[in-house]
């Protein structure tokens, strides 16, 4: 079964262009690197009825919006070699100063999920 990074993360509606050209060049080096897709979901409907909102489970601010990611692999260790290469790729490392980012990275989400269904 696929492997799945997933990422939940607050950005400030201002910084939403940045963050999408930010997303579009990782997206390409995550791929060079062999993983099989990429997205990046900027929050939309985050009123449900029912569930936790992820408004309020990440607390944004006001004037944020909430970003869902994801990137699918083959398995875990595919993931692992994936992700060993992109961290040593220098277009990445520079993409990576906290002061210049267009959201805090401190407040992202993150985790690795195994792929129960794929339907």
């Amino acid at each position: 079964m696929k492997y799945v990074d997933g990422f939940v993360l607050p950005v400030p509606k201002k910084n939403l262009q940045a963050y999408a050209r930010m997303a579009k060049k990782a997206g390409k080096i995550w791929r060079e690197h062999g993983a099989l897709d990429y997205k990046e979901c900027a929050g939309e409907d985050l009123n449900p009825k029912f569930g936790v909102p992820f408004p309020r489970m990440i607390k944004v601010k006001p004037g944020e919006t909430v970003v869902f990611s994801y990137i699918v692999y083959k398995s875990r260790a595919h993931r692992d070699r994936v992700n060993a290469k992109v961290m040593k790729d220098p277009r990445i490392t520079g993409m990576c100063d906290e002061k210049s980012m267009p959201f805090d990275p401190k407040r992202m989400a993150y985790g690795g999920f195994q792929t129960m269904v794929d339907a």
